[in-house]
């Protein structure tokens, strides 16, 4: 098990619900956790306050993924602060439930909005991020990319069209970065089932039970196993590079 301590993650849209899970599991980890947020600033600054204490300070950036020169400041401020970004997850997303069928519905300045965050966002944040994640280390340890994908991108079905569409995008980004960036950086998928977190919670009961009554396993991906798999993939899985882990009950095979 390769050790986490020392090390510093950017965790890009990391005051939502499995951002926030990812934080404090890699905290938990050893990592010093940069919370990046768009406009979520309380909470983002309340987690950080909370993560259990590492060799560094924790802190809440903004991190705007549809804001390339934004992501570029927020990299000089990572290099300011701690002089190094090991893990960059890109967690920040966005959707909207639109019927499949509904064309209409799906109008395009959501799907730009859909695809400025979801695919635009995670390769602007590399983008940015690159040569802190591609620096030499001590310990001659790469540095790591985790695109927090989906289920959706495998089965096309999810909120809406455009956002299937953007999850497989990232799929396929994740191997061509995985190619690009060899061998200084390590880039990952993973890809989440429908997660139990409390926006789900607080959706349609019925629909929830139904969606987990379709799964194999018979329930929800936990929050907490997504983040357990991020944590895995720095810890464990140190020989592997443009995968897509999936985190979902088995949902594909029903």
């Amino acid at each position: 098990m390769r050790s986490l301590h020392g090390q510093v993650a950017v965790v890009t849209g990391g005051a939502g619900g499995l951002g926030g899970a990812i934080c404090l599991g890699l905290a938990e980890a050893g990592c010093t956790v940069v919370v990046g947020y768009n406009s979520s600033e309380g909470p983002a600054r309340t987690l950080a306050d909370s993560l259990p204490k590492t060799a560094h300070p924790h802190a809440a950036l903004k991190a705007p993924v549809t804001d390339s020169a934004a992501l570029q400041a927020l990299a000089c401020e990572v290099q300011a602060r701690y002089g190094r970004c090991d893990i960059l997850v890109n967690c920040a997303g966005t959707t909207r439930f639109v019927a499949h069928a509904d064309l209409d519905g799906l109008d395009d300045a959501l799907i730009d909005q859909i695809f400025a965050t979801n695919v635009r966002g995670p390769f602007a944040a590399v983008r940015a991020l690159r040569p802190l994640l591609a620096a030499r280390r001590d310990d001659g340890a790469t540095g790591l990319v985790v695109n927090i994908s989906s289920i959706a991108a495998a089965t096309a079905m999810g909120s809406n069209v455009a956002y299937c569409a953007s999850k497989a995008a990232v799929d396929n980004m994740t191997k061509s970065l995985a190619r690009a960036l060899a061998p200084e950086v390590r880039v990952l998928s993973v890809s989440p089932g429908l997660s139990d977190t409390e926006f789900v919670k607080a959706l349609d009961v019925e629909w929830r039970n139904e969606q987990a009554a379709r799964t194999p396993l018979r329930r929800l991906a936990l929050p907490r196993e997504v983040a357990a798999t991020v944590v895995a993939a720095a810890t464990h899985l140190t020989f592997t590079t443009g995968a897509v882990l999936p985190v979902d009950g088995g949902r594909p095979l029903a």
